[in-house]
């Protein structure tokens, strides 16, 4: 469907707004006019009213003109003087696919690449033109795969899609909000009946009567029946405009063929796939990971880190740029299931561009850590910016210490209930004094069925690995904070507690047994934690 199709498509889609609410004013007019004909006194007078109630919102959203605009992502917006390079692959990119090129290029945070355009008269006049990039996008492609990125972006602009996008955006906003106009306002017609009937209730269990309940179930039900109307065409309008939105995404595909290849425009599908799940993942568990112990990595690392997660798990990517989704596609996806791109790409001809060398994606920046460092700036917020700033190796310790710390307030006042604590010294001490002390504080943990169930010998089986874990946790806390173990950074794994010698860890379970026993023997562990 050619640009001119689809924008009267879009048009006839939005003049269906229009046409439903004049018919429905029409058929509330034709309503009044058998009232005033055939009725008179109160009873005309409140279907007048309800009349009334029900236009307001059809006539709001008759003349809801403006097209409200979304907030644009938080980014740092760069000229050709800062980024040269970047701006020339653009223009470049822009040029073959055949269309103007952005007025301005964003840098975001976001796996993502996007374009927007400032159309004018809904959509009809061109206007200023902005490439959205993300610099984590960038830190997980090569040149080649970026290209086939931004020449698929380029692509909307060719099919000028981003100059339809206001237009369907008013259509989906005015449906919005009728919509919600008119559950709000059997919210509220709700809300006040069950004031109402509460007040009676109250009234009656003043007087020593039985309350008869509150039952609002056929309250609103007008609204909520005009709301149903709008939302009916809603469902349509949407349907109708997501489909184009899939066959927009798979004409920008092949935008992105013709400029990268084929192959590398798949492989930037397949990238995309694992870098967006890489990224959840490291910003989770990597740059946030210190944030509740008051800690951030060092400037421009919060996004920049994410380079080293890439490598050190090169290999559990390469099972996610494999395993793309292939669920069907709802009629309410903007875009088609990635698996569908891919093969379609990849049942293209050989186009004798695969295997292309190319540099990282980032090498197109003059100063790329700069530029993470700088966007840290704009996106991260003025409390997170005021945070301790740390190398990684220390960010890693600091928060693990931290966290273990806190998470071992529980166990040491479970063990300071049976006069037990709060220091492992004084644990032991207990441990000695009374072996029994052991299961009793097993029992302030939470037990499965079985063990609560558990008597005797079964149930010291099931508090043994309890009080062990604990006991390991104290021991934990006592190590880092007398500097003889540390947390360790890995990239590849899960943070782990390095100890002081090698074979330290194997005498450290030999030791926590002990201390576990039915005789406890608490020495091997003083000898090995506690001796100076």
């Amino acid at each position: 469907m050619g640009a001119s199709l689809r924008a009267l498509r879009a048009l006839v889609l939005l003049a269906g707004f229009y046409l439903l609410s004049v018919f429905l004013l029409a058929a509330l007019a034709g309503i009044d006019y058998a009232v005033v004909t055939h009725l008179h006194g109160a009873v005309a007078g409140k279907l007048l009213l309800v009349s009334v109630v029900l236009a307001v919102p059809i006539v709001r959203g008759l003349f809801m003109l403006r097209t409200p605009k979304g907030e644009p992502p938080a980014g740092i917006t760069v000229g050709e003087a800062q980024e040269p390079e970047l701006w020339a692959v653009v223009r470049d990119i822009a040029q073959q696919v055949g269309t103007r090129a952005p007025d301005e290029i964003v840098l975001i945070d976001e796996v993502n690449a996007a374009v927007g355009e400032d159309a004018r008269l809904l959509g009809l006049l061109p206007g200023t033109r902005r490439l959205y990039l993300g610099l984590p996008l960038m830190t997980g492609l090569d040149e080649m795969q970026l290209r086939a990125v931004l020449a698929h972006e380029m692509g909307h602009y060719a099919n000028l899609d981003t100059r339809l996008t206001p237009l369907i955006a008013r259509g989906r906003a005015q449906l919005i909000r009728t919509i919600g106009y008119f559950h709000e306002r059997a919210d509220k017609k709700v809300a006040k009946e069950r004031a109402k009937q509460e007040r009676k209730d109250e009234k009656r269990i003043a007087k020593g009567k039985k309350a008869k309940g509150v039952d609002t179930s056929g309250e609103g039900a007008m609204y909520r029946a005009m709301a149903k109307i709008y939302l009916a065409y809603g469902n349509f309008y949407m349907r109708a405009t997501l489909s184009t939105s899939r066959r927009q995404e798979l004409a920008a595909d092949l935008a992105s063929v013709r400029v990268a290849g084929r192959d590398s425009a798949a492989s930037a599908l397949r990238e995309l796939n694992a870098l967006d799940s890489a990224h959840d993942f490291y910003m989770s568990s990597y740059a946030t990971l210190g944030v509740g112990a008051g800690l951030l990595p060092r400037p421009g690392e919060v996004f920049g880190g994410l380079r080293r997660l890439l490598d050190a798990r090169a290999a559990d990517l390469d099972g996610l740029r494999r395993e793309l989704s292939t669920e069907p596609t709802s009629p309410y996806d903007s875009h088609p299931a990635l698996a569908e791109r891919v093969a379609r790409i990849e049942a293209l001809p050989d186009d004798g561009r695969g295997g292309q060398s190319a540099r990282p994606a980032l090498e197109l920046l003059a100063d790329a850590g700069a530029s993470l460092a700088a966007l840290e700036q704009v996106v991260l917020t003025p409390e997170a910016l005021a945070l301790k700033r740390v190398d990684w190796e220390d960010l890693v310790h600091e928060s693990m210490t931290v966290y273990v710390g806190r998470g071992a307030e529980d166990i040491r006042e479970a063990f300071a209930a049976e006069g037990a604590g709060p220091g492992l010294e004084a644990v032991l001490d207990a441990f000695d004094a009374d072996p029994a002390v052991r299961w009793r504080v097993a029992d302030r943990f939470p037990k499965s069925e079985e063990a609560q169930a558990a008597t005797g010998r079964t149930a010291r089986e099931f508090a043994r690995p309890v009080v062990r874990r604990t006991l390991n946790q104290l021991v934990t806390v006592e190590l880092t904070a007398r500097g003889a173990a540390r947390w360790q950074l890995s990239w590849s794994d899960s943070a782990s507690l390095g100890y002081p010698a090698d074979g330290f860890e194997d005498r450290l379970d030999t030791a926590l047994d002990a201390a576990v026993a039915d005789l406890p023997d608490t020495e091997p562990l003083r000898k090995l934690v506690l001796a100076p």
